[in-house]
């Protein structure tokens, strides 16, 4: 559903991802872990289409994102880092807009705006203008529009993010509860999170690969369970 060969990206002699390749299959949950710098945003960003590799390449459900967009994009459901959108719009007309882009029409337009307003709890604010929200609500936004098309894929940088416990569990069951027929790649910086949701990690230092193991193996190589002692374990 996802695969990725020898991704690289060179930004004027800064090497940020350096030839990256792994795939990931349907109702794989994938962490993608790293820290600041690592790399992990650049990755996400060359896979959804939003930059373009050096070299290299990435697919999105045999669709190969640079030489066939349209078909790639159109099975993706991407959440990038600070979840952008229009601040002026309301988070109603914001959503219709998300639909009209991705042509949901009729009864499959009504059940899956329907479905992600109440799924992340948005009916309170859709009359609301997206730049008054909270972080946590703008968040919520930001999941609800990568979802609302019921996308085979799944990118998700930082999901929770500015959310409370209790959203953070919320948006956690919710990813559960969609992976059993989608393909899902999360970036994020806990490892409560990783071993809540994901089934595999791959770990990401100085934009190499240097881990792909579940997530009790990468608990297990550092005794305290800390994230940042993995990272300094395995980028050693």
């Amino acid at each position: 559903m996802i695969k990725t060969q020898t991704l690289t990206k060179n930004y004027s002699g800064l090497l940020a991802v350096d030839g990256i390749s792994f795939s990931v299959e349907p109702g794989e949950v994938l962490g993608f872990l790293g820290p600041n710098g690592a790399g992990k945003s650049t990755t996400m960003r060359m896979i959804a289409g939003f930059i373009t590799p050096t070299s290299g390449s990435a697919s999105i459900c045999g669709h190969d994102i640079a030489a066939e967009p349209l078909a790639a994009k159109s099975a993706l459901g991407y959440l990038p880092e600070g979840a952008p959108s229009y601040g002026e719009m309301t988070v109603g007309g914001f959503l219709d807009f998300i639909a009209d882009l991705r042509s949901l029409a009729g009864a499959v337009r009504k059940t899956r705006l329907e479905y992600v307003t109440a799924r992340l709890e948005l009916e309170p604010v859709l009359e609301q203008s997206i730049e008054t929200l909270s972080k946590g609500f703008k968040r919520r936004v930001g999941l609800a529009q990568a979802i609302v098309h019921d996308p085979k894929v799944l990118i998700l940088d930082e999901p929770t993010d500015g959310l409370d416990p209790v959203q953070k569990h919320q948006v956690r069951a919710l990813i559960s509860e969609i992976a059993r027929d989608k393909t899902i790649v999360i970036s994020t910086h806990i490892l409560e999170e990783v071993d809540a949701v994901c089934t595999r990690a791959i770990i990401i230092a100085r934009g190499k690969i240097v881990a792909d193991d579940t997530p009790a193996g990468l608990k297990s190589l550092a005794p305290s369970g800390r994230l940042d002692d993995v990272f300094r374990t395995v980028a050693a």
